[in-house]
């Protein structure tokens, strides 16, 4: 087979600065006999000089569309809305599988354009364990903005735009901060998903910050509901990949009960999804106005921003770059099991639009 050919895209996304690959991976790749092209960029956190020195060809920013048909186009976040058939290979998630509209659409790109989706999001090992998740970074960045939309309540203020870090030191020293000059106790906080990547890095932001935290996994969600604990708690995240069998935790008549809940951070954020365990929102979050109010007596706020792990570009990009290099590794043999199931799930929801 001939050598397989990973072109890296420049993201098109606002406020996307992470990539999927590394300099080092690429030399990896590079070294395994691929051919590895890296589009330029204006945001990528990683400078593309050093792919360059890794070995990698530079090819101008959003290029891809013009790429050789063998060429496997990989990226992180959403194409560019723009109708045109989809020929080629990609890689990314694509919110596809769910219900979402806009996903029918994209699913229609590709079946105009005969290529293939393999989405990063069931990329699967044998167990079912996603090969690679930014799970960690999205619960940590996650929890902190819904620590900043706490924070903004008690001063009575608007939750501030939201911007990258340097690293989760420097954000963990900001909110600490900002705490310390507040005159009331720190909230407390309930976490479902507590043993996933996702929950571990909510509780761990909570930790760093001196927040309780009370988990929840399967164990305690598995009666289905009411669970009247979640309106208990000033803070909750939903950190689980949502299906047809979960049960919704925060009904829609939440604000008009009575609560201890301010804010909701539904880091899954999944909202126009068929099954969104937190209906009491409709519409995602942004960076720029990262709290929807939902209630205002008392104040009711959900965040749901779904590229958190943007916040932390750097750690969040060479951790999940680290997870998913093997996987890469095999792109010469997708007829492997990871990359059959994914193209088998993509076959399967093309096949209803």
């Amino acid at each position: 087979m001939t050598a397989p050919h990973l072109w890296v895209r420049a993201e098109q996304r606002d406020n996307e600065t992470r990539v999927g690959l590394t300099p080092s991976g690429a030399a990896t790749l590079l070294a395994q006999g691929f051919r590895v092209t890296v589009e330029t960029s204006d945001t990528r956190v990683i400078p593309i000089d050093d792919y360059a020195k890794a070995g990698c060809t530079i090819a101008p920013q959003n290029s891809w569309p013009d790429a050789p048909d063998d060429a496997i186009i990989f990226g992180l976040k959403e194409l560019p809305d723009d109708g045109t058939d989809l020929r080629h290979r990609h890689i990314m998630f694509g919110h596809a599988y769910k219900g979402q509209s806009a996903g029918q659409t994209l699913l229609k790109r590709f079946k105009a354009g005969k290529g293939t989706l393999y989405d990063l999001e069931y990329l699967t090992d044998d167990t079912g364990r996603r090969v690679a998740a930014f799970g960690y970074w999205a619960g940590f960045a996650g929890a902190a903005v819904a620590v900043k939309c706490w924070i903004a309540q008690i001063k009575g203020t608007q939750t501030a735009p939201i911007s990258p870090y340097e690293n989760a030191d420097a954000l963990t020293a900001e909110l600490q901060s900002e705490l310390n000059e507040l005159d009331t106790k720190r909230p407390d906080a309930l976490v479902i998903g507590a043993l996933g990547r996702v929950g571990t890095g909510a509780s761990d932001l909570c930790k760093r910050l001196d927040i309780s935290v009370t988990g929840w996994d399967m164990a305690q969600t598995a009666h289905g509901g009411p669970f009247p604990e979640i309106l208990n708690h000033a803070l909750f995240f939903n950190c689980i990949l949502a299906g047809p069998q979960t049960p919704i935790f925060v009904p829609k008549n939440a604000a008009t009960l009575p609560r201890s809940l301010r804010v909701i951070g539904d880091i899954a954020c999944d909202p126009d999804s068929d099954f969104n365990p937190v209906p009491v929102y409709e519409r995602a979050t942004t960076w720029e106005n990262p709290a929807l109010r939902v209630s205002d007596a008392p104040p009711l706020d959900v965040t749901a921003i779904d590229n958190l792990p943007s916040m932390l570009p750097l750690e969040s990009s060479e951790d999940y770059a680290a997870q998913l290099l093997n996987t890469l590794s095999s792109l010469s043999h997708l007829d492997g099991p990871v990359w059959l199931r994914a193209k088998a799930l993509f076959d399967k929801h093309q096949a209803t639009v």
